[in-house]
């Protein structure tokens, strides 16, 4: 099968092959899924478990990817739940061989349907962007009707579905990003954007919850914004500076399906859109994911019509 894969570390995403790589084979409780659409995240090539196994042994070329969308094409022994032909999309292990193929093996619990009406781009674009958004903002955020959300990067792959998420749930939601980024974040429902290079952070008053992709010294001044009782949720790791009467949570995206389902099913009925800013084919990946210009949107990538 074909896929994209990296060998060397020291190279970066300017290392990404494409190449040919014996099919996987399910093991117990997996399925094989061949792959019709997939996504990556930039800085899974920073990721440890990108090149070693959870034992620590090098596990370069490793085959990037971990959120895609396809069909079940074989099962595992001891599989159940899912069947041969059966439309899915999900998360596949951080530690094993990813999505950026024509097929993938997956642990049978990572899986959640797919719906017919759901194009395979669209179910690809929204494992990682949507769980993030929804595990920040409601299982470490605890957001609650009323309360003010920071949404940095708003205009992104993650800051759009927090956005989305976070009206829908009756918040007032503040995006920030550079100044290209203010039409957008306002398209995707925020109320107010802050342009980070030109407006001041500070001034913008006490939230109840900040949701932050950027890290740094932007995680730790949006730090001292925090109300107290609210929360910092960072994917970033944390800073030294925490906020004084609130929480702060660093955490890593978990593949839950029914909540796959939950995410889904808004997007079925309109009140979620996804954030797709590029869709090129596997042969045409390897440029499509080192793009000369800054792109905000998830780029997909696509291995069958």
């Amino acid at each position: 099968m074909k896929a994209i894969v990296v060998k060397d570390q020291t190279a970066g995403a300017a290392g990404m092959e494409l190449v040919e790589r014996p099919e996987p084979r399910p093991a117990i409780n997996d399925v094989l899924v061949e792959v019709y659409a997939a996504g990556y995240v930039p800085t899974e090539i920073d990721w440890p478990s990108t090149w070693k196994d959870r034992a620590g042994q090098d596990r370069a070329p490793s085959i990037l990817g971990h959120e895609f969308a396809g069909v079940v094409s074989a099962l595992g022994y001891g599989t159940t739940g899912l069947s041969v032909g059966q439309r899915v999309f999900g998360i596949s292990d951080w530690h094993r061989n990813g999505t950026l193929a024509e097929y993938v093996a997956v642990e049978s619990r990572n899986l959640a349907p797919l719906p017919g009406d759901v194009d395979f781009t669209v179910g690809a674009s929204l494992p990682i962007s949507g769980l993030t958004a929804w595990q920040g903002l409601f299982d470490h955020g605890h957001l609650k009707s009323g309360q003010t959300v920071l949404a940095h990067g708003a205009a992104g792959a993650v800051g759009t579905m927090v956005t989305q998420l976070a009206r829908e749930t009756g918040a007032y939601v503040i995006g920030t990003g550079r100044a290209g980024d203010r039409q957008k974040a306002l398209d995707f429902g925020a109320h107010e954007f802050l342009d980070l290079d030109n407006d001041s952070l500070e001034d913008l008053g006490a939230v109840d919850l900040v949701f932050d992709v950027i890290g740094g010294t932007i995680q730790e001044r949006s730090a001292g914004l925090i109300r107290a009782g609210g929360t910092l949720v960072t994917v970033t790791g944390l800073a030294d500076v925490r906020p004084k009467e609130g929480l702060a949570v660093d955490f890593v995206v978990e593949s839950i399906p029914a909540q796959l389902v939950e995410i889904v099913q808004r997007v079925r009925d309109g009140r979620l859109q996804t954030n797709i800013g590029n869709i090129a084919t596997l042969e045409n990946a390897v440029a499509a994911l080192n793009p000369i210009e800054r792109r905000n949107g998830k780029t997909i990538i696509t291995m069958r019509s």
